[in-house]
Parts: structure tokens; C-alpha cells; sequence
């Protein structure tokens, strides 16, 4: 259960690095030096980091500070062998953002915005940085007379598209993820969910180097299946990266340790990542990357025992997972539960109308099948509760 630089575990500089103030309360831990953070992750194990520009950089600075930061920063890049596998810009805690970003209705905010992010799309291109994450954590409102939602998303679709062709104008190697998420900040955030933003990026002029960064607790949080969030990502091709945590339920967004909210779910998502492809081949290749925050009540080597914890408990649901794939009880069970049939077209080569009109259909011997779904899932939570073969 040791992570290894091959199992591709990336964190933000904002979550270990969070000082864990909320709405309620100050912070209870002091502030982290982004060259201590690349350290500490490389001697747990993580391959990859990842940042907003304001995590790096203080709102502000000179350029002459900004160098120096930047060169801090990559010498320990160079020293630790971690890499930045994903940058994004904060559009979201600076007053200037309050109304929205890249969809705010003041016009002079939505360039100044447009701004901030080409000079971080920069920055990315020149530490490595192979994806490009836009959280719309602003773009949204409480009053349904305040925001023209048609109008935003025209907004919303205008930047990125004017984004996409400066970083195509530059030559940089980077593709972009759209991050949804139905509340908080805002009352309610424009791209709530997994199937909103693959409709939004349908209508982009550079649709195909956008796709999505779903995260957990952000499907999880308006009632839906994470799973099945991803797997539909997959099938259109745009599971571009992951955020990775916990959360137990419809509530604010908890930012768990990945596998502290509903384990089942968890393991099932990595049974898909790791195993879902044919013949138990992985169907993501990307970084595993943990979008969490050390709970409030821990102190600095609480916030390393959370990292750990993350890729820990990643690497005992893929161990879980394999072991589940492999049992031969599984087997039989998939096959009571006809799961397999499913990828049989429903239809056969050429078959005509009138061919399946005239097949005889035995409706109350189909309907007294039972799809024997229980014993299959009571495996998985055996094999997940270490009871497993």
C-alpha cells in the first residue's frame, strides 16, 4: 500500500495547503510554503501537483516577485521529480469576482477575467501543465431576475472559446476541463452536473480539446451517481481529468478523504478507472487526483496523515476491486445478472420491423427472471469488507 510515482497521485496546493477557515471561523493552521508542500508530497508518494494561480502567486504581486516565486517553485519541482499536471485560475475569492467571472454583467469584470487566465494559461504551459481546469465557482446567482441565463451562457461559451484559440495561437499542449458543480459559492451554479456541461461543450467552436473534471462531492451533492456520472463521461470521450474526496449526502460541499463518505461508491468508481476497460484494462490514464481539504480539527501532521490517507485508501479499493474481478462467485454472478448480455445489440445484423414483430415473446416466463442483483452486490461489499476470496 505504498503509493508509487506510477500510480499517477496528484493534490492541489490549496488542499493540504488549506488553512481551514470556513464561514464560521478563523483559521486553525498556519500558511504552507508551496515549495514545503511539493516536498512533503513527494516523500508520500505523489507524482503530481497541481495549483491556481493565487495559490502560487499572491493576488498582486510584482513580476519581479512573481519570478522569483516561479523559480522557487520549479527548482523544487526539479529537485522532488514531481510535476504540475494541472493548473486553473481562481475566478472566485478576490471582491472583483463576487457577481461572476467569464458570465458577470459587468462587461469590465469578464475581461479582467479573460486576462487573468491567459497569463496563468502561460505559467501552465511553461511548468508542464497537460490540462487546464475552469471551476465556474462564481458563474450563477441567487435571483432569477439578476442573471440572464441564456446571455451568461453565451458569455460563458465566448471565453472559452477565446481561450482555447489563444492556447491553440500559442502552440501550448493543453486541453481543457470543464469542473460542474450545482451550488456553493452561488446559490446556484451555471453547469450544475456531468450532463449540463457535455451539452454546453457540445455548442464550443473547439469542442474537442474541452472535456470535464468531475468531482465527487459535486454530483453527489444534488442526489446523483457518481459512477454513472463518469461512466457517461467516458463514453463520450471527455473524462479529461478527476477530482477525488468524500461526502455523505445532499449537504454543503464536505471535501472528505476520499472513501470517508459513501465507500461503496467509491469502490466501484475505481473498479471502473483501474478495471472497467476490456479485459480489465484501465479506462482513464490520467492523474488521480485528490480534490479534498484536511479536516478543521487537525493540525499539520494531521493534514499529511490525510494525504496519505487519500492514496492509501485508493490503492486498498483497487486492491479490493482486482480481487473482486477475479473471484469466480463474481463470475457467476455477473452472468445470473445477465450483466454481460447487455453489450449484445438488442438488434440482429439486418434484422427487419417485421422480423422482431413477428417473434414470439414469452412475457410471463421474461417477466419471472429474477435479475439476482443482490448476491452480486453482496459480493462487492464482502470483497470490500475484506471477506472476499
Amino acid at each position: 500500500m505504498t503509493p508509487q510515482k506510477s500510480d499517477r497521485f496528484a493534490f492541489g496546493l490549496w488542499t493540504v495547503g488549506w488553512q481551514a477557515r470556513d464561514p464560521f471561523g478563523d483559521a486553525t493552521r498556519d500558511w504552507l510554503d508551496p515549495v514545503e508542500i511539493v516536498h512533503r508530497l513527494a516523500e508520500l508518494g505523489a507524482y503530481g501537483v497541481t495549483f491556481h494561480d493565487d495559490d502560487l502567486i499572491p493576488f498582486g504581486s510584482s513580476d519581479a516577485d512573481r519570478g522569483l516565486i516561479v523559480d522557487r517553485f520549479r527548482k523544487a519541482l526539479d529537485e522532488t521529480g514531481v510535476v504540475v499536471t494541472t493548473a486553473t485560475t481562481n475566478l472566485f475569492t478576490h471582491p472583483v469576482f463576487k457577481e461572476g467571472a467569464f458570465t458577470a454583467n459587468d462587461r469590465d469584470v469578464r475581461r479582467f477575467a479573460l486576462k487573468k487566465v491567459m497569463r496563468n494559461l502561460d505559467l501552465a504551459a511553461e511548468l508542464g501543465a497537460k490540462t487546464y481546469v475552469f471551476w465556474g465557482g462564481r458563474e450563477g446567482s441567487e435571483s432569477d431576475a439578476a442573471k440572464d441565463v441564456r446571455a451568461a451562457l453565451d458569455r460563458f461559451r465566448e471565453a472559452l472559446d477565446f481561450l482555447a484559440q489563444y492556447t491553440k495561437d500559442q502552440g501550448y499542449d493543453i486541453r481543457f476541463a470543464l469542473e460542474p458543480k450545482p451550488n456553493e459559492p452561488r446559490g446556484d451554479i451555471l453547469l450544475p452536473t456531468v450532463g449540463h456541461a457535455l451539452a454546453f461543450i457540445s455548442t464550443l467552436e473547439h469542442h474537442e480539446m474541452v472535456g470535464l473534471n468531475p468531482e465527487v462531492g459535486h454530483e453527489q451533492m444534488a442526489g446523483l451517481n457518481f459512477v454513472h456520472g463518469i461512466a457517461q463521461a467516458l463514453w463520450h470521450g471527455k473524462l479529461f481529468h478527476i477530482d477525488l474526496n468524500g461526502q455523505r449526502g445532499v449537504k454543503y460541499d464536505q471535501d472528505l478523504v476520499f472513501g470517508h463518505g459513501d465507500l461503496l461508491n467509491s469502490f466501484f468508481l475505481v473498479d471502473l478507472l483501474e478495471f472497467g476497460g476490456p479485459d480489465g484494462t484501465e479506462t482513464y490514464s490520467g492523474p488521480r487526483h485528490f480534490d479534498y481539504k484536511p479536516l478543521r480539527t487537525e493540525d499539520t501532521d494531521g493534514v499529511w496523515a490525510s494525504a496519505a490517507a487519500n492514496m492509501t485508501t485508493y490503492l486498498l479499493l483497487k486492491e479490493r476491486a482486482k480481487a473482486w474481478r477475479a473471484d469466480p462467485r463474481v463470475a457467476e454472478a455477473l452472468a445470473a445478472s445477465k450483466v454481460g448480455e447487455l453489450s449484445l445489440p438488442t438488434l440482429n445484423p439486418g434484422e427487419s420491423y417485421d422480423a422482431l414483430r413477428s417473434e414470439p415473446s414469452d412475457v410471463d416466463a421474461i417477466a419471472a427472471r429474477g435479475a439476482a442483483v443482490v448476491a452480486l452486490n453482496q459480493l462487492a461489499v464482502e470483497h470490500l469488507l475484506g471477506a472476499g476470496k
